[in-house]
């Protein structure tokens, strides 16, 4: 089953992930940091990431998708971001005018079904 990387620093967030995914039988790796996340990611070579879009400071997963976007060895790997970020805030992230390197979008509170439709989707693109 594929192994995945929840980045986010919040700690009931993370255990609550870990517990939806695992549960599906997915392999869960997990880092409460951007620069924490690429060391995983380079060391676990994760197949899908699960991002926090706002960690240590309000733009953490973009500056993290954007490294991954640069680095060969991660810039095949599906991102999925997730952000608390609502309504006007929301689509300006998303819909800003410049490139984010970003697989889907999906907001907080998770729908756990959704959740995991979203990642089947992300693999088996990854794999087509």
């Amino acid at each position: 089953m594929a192994k995945i990387l929840v980045v986010d620093d919040d700690p009931d967030f993370v255990g609550l992930t870990r517990r939806i995914l695992q549960r599906k039988g997915y392999e869960v790796v997990t880092a409460a940091s951007g620069q924490q996340a690429l060391k995983v990611m380079r060391k676990e070579k994760p197949d899908l990431v699960l991002l926090d879009i706002m960690m240590s400071y309000i733009l953490d997963g973009l500056d993290v998708s954007r490294e991954m976007a640069q680095d060969p060895e991660l810039k095949d790997v599906p991102v999925i971001m997730v952000t608390s970020l609502t309504g006007a805030r929301a689509e300006a992230a998303q819909l800003s005018g410049e490139y984010i390197p970003v697989d889907e979008w999906i907001h907080k509170p998770i729908d756990p079904d959704r959740l995991l439709a979203r990642i089947e989707e992300a693999l088996k693109g990854k794999a087509g």
